[in-house]
C-alpha cells in the first residue's frame, strides 16, 4: 500500500496528544504547510503566507481545517480518494461571491476565532508549530486564548516512523535505485548535464506511474554536478550548457517525494577512469558514508552518526575538505528535523530516519559524496541500495 492510511494517522495523532498531555494543552494548531500535511495528510496547494490555513487538533474533540477557496476541489479529491485524515473542512474567499458567500481573506481572523468558539477552545491553550502569524491575529479576538510556542515539541512528532511509513519510505527507495541504474546507462562525454538530468526524471516518472499509479509523486531532484563544478556541494551557479566532460567525476542526487514522504539517494561516479586521486577520496568518502549509516544505532547519540563519518575522513587526513554536517533527518520534508546532527546529544529512536551524507570537496578536482537513507534500529536499515563499489560507478 503506497498511501499512509488510518495506522499512520493514528501514531501521529498519538504522538500529538501525548504531547498534549504533556503540556496541559486544550489543541495543537499547525499553521506552516508541512505540519498541516502531516496532520491531515493533505499535500497543501497554497503558499501560506499568501493563503493562510490552518489545522486544529483537539485534546478532545474531533480536528478541522480552515482552508482557501482554491484547495476546494483538490480536498474533494482527497475525501473521495479515502486519503485525508480530517473531514471537518472550512473555506474562505479570496474573491466577493454574489451568492452561497463565505467570509473573504480580510476575514480569516474573524472566521478562526469563531470556530475556535465552536469547538470550545475560546479560552483554551493551544500549542502553535510557529509563534506569530495570522494565528495570533484570531487569538487578539479571544481574549481568554493562550496560544502556546511549541516548535520544539511539534518538530519532536515527527521523528519516530511508523511502520507503515517505513514500508512506503522502502518502495521509494527502490524507485531511486532504479533511477541511479538509468543514470548509469545514460552518463557519456559530451552529453549536457542538465539534458541528462531531465531525461532521468522523466524516467522517474514513467517508472513511478508503473509502481504507484494515483499516488502523489513529486520530482524534487534528479540532479547532478560533473567535474570541478561539483567541488561546490550546491553548484557552480554555471549550470546551463554545462557538458560531461571524460575524466569529470561526477555527483548526483534523487529526490522523490511519494504522498508526502521524502527519500534522497547520491552517488559518485566517473566518466573514464579515475585518477589516483579521484579513487583515494571516492574511497574515502564511501567508507565515511558506510561508518555514518552503521552508527545510526538506538541508544547512540544523533551526533555519533555525523562523528563516526568525521573520524573516517580525518585518520585519511582530508578533514580540510568537509563543508558540511553528516546529514539530517528525513520525512515529511527533504530536510527534516532534527537538523542539527552533529551538535545533537540525545539517543536515537528506533525508526528515525536520517540521510547519511558526508561529503570531501577539493577544489579543482570536484566533489566525492554518497548519500543513503537509513533507518534507525538495533542494526540499521539503509534503505537505498545502490551500488557504491567503484568499478560499478565507473563508466569507461
Amino acid at each position: 500500500m503506497a498511501f499512509l492510511g488510518n495506522a499512520a494517522r493514528d501514531h501521529r495523532w498519538g504522538l500529538m496528544h501525548a504531547l498534549m498531555d504533556r503540556h496541559g494543552l486544550d489543541a495543537l494548531a499547525f499553521t506552516s504547510a508541512d505540519f498541516f500535511q502531516f496532520a491531515t495528510n493533505f499535500s497543501t496547494d497554497v503558499q501560506v503566507w499568501e493563503r493562510p490555513i490552518v489545522c486544529v487538533v483537539p485534546r478532545n474533540g474531533t480536528p478541522f481545517v480552515v482552508l482557501n477557496e482554491l484547495s476546494t476541489n483538490h480536498w474533494r479529491f482527497g475525501i473521495e480518494a479515502g486519503k485525508l485524515w480530517v473531514t471537518d473542512a472550512e473555506f474562505y474567499a479570496e474573491h466577493p461571491r454574489l451568492t452561497r458567500r463565505v467570509p473573504l481573506m480580510p476575514q480569516w481572523a474573524d472566521m478562526v476565532a469563531d470556530r475556535l468558539t465552536r469547538a470550545g477552545l475560546a479560552r483554551g491553550r493551544i500549542g502553535v508549530d510557529a509563534g506569530s502569524g495570522p494565528l495570533s491575529r484570531a487569538a487578539s479576538l479571544l481574549p481568554g486564548l493562550k496560544l502556546e510556542p511549541m516548535t520544539a515539541g511539534c518538530r519532536s512528532l515527527r521523528w519516530v516512523k511508523h511502520p507503515e511509513e517505513i514500508a512506503l519510505l522502502r518502495q521509494i527507495a527502490s524507485l531511486t535505485d532504479w533511477v541511479q541504474d538509468r543514470y548509469r546507462e545514460a552518463i557519456r562525454p559530451g552529453r549536457l548535464v542538465q539534458e541528462m538530468d531531465m531525461a532521468m526524471a522523466a524516467l522517474l516518472a514513467e517508472e513511478s506511474a508503473r509502481r504507484f499509479p494515483g499516488e502523489h509523486l513529486e520530482i524534487m531532484r534528479c540532479w547532478t554536478l560533473s567535474g570541478p563544478a561539483s567541488c561546490a556541494p550546491h553548484g557552480d551557479g554555471r549550470s546551463s550548457g554545462a557538458r560531461i566532460e571524460k575524466g569529470d567525476g561526477l555527483v548526483n542526487i534523487v529526490i522523490p517525494r511519494v504522498n508526502g514522504l521524502v527519500v534522497e539517494n547520491e552517488r559518485t561516479w566517473f566518466c573514464g577512469r579515475p585518477s589516483e586521486r579521484q579513487v583515494f577520496l571516492y574511497e574515502t568518502a564511501r567508507a565515511a558514508n558506510e561508518a555514518a549509516c552503521e552508527a545510526a544505532v538506538t541508544g547512540r547519540p544523533v551526533s555519533d552518526i555525523d562523528a563516526a563519518a568525521q573520524a573516517v575522513i580525518e585518520r585519511a587526513g582530508c578533514a580540510d575538505l568537509i563543508l558540511h554536517r553528516t546529514g539530517h533527518g528525513m520525512g515529511t520534508l527533504g530536510h527534516e528535523f532534527p537538523e542539527d546532527m552533529a551538535f545533537n546529544s540525545r539517543p536515537l529512536l528506533e525508526n528515525e530516519v536520517y540521510s547519511a551524507e558526508p561529503g570531501l570537496y577539493e577544489w579543482g578536482l570536484g566533489g566525492f559524496r554518497h548519500d543513503d537513507t537509513v533507518v534507525v534500529g538495533a542494526s540499521p536499515e539503509v534503505l537505498t541500495r545502490a551500488p557504491k563499489d567503484i568499478a560499478s560507478q565507473t563508466i569507461l
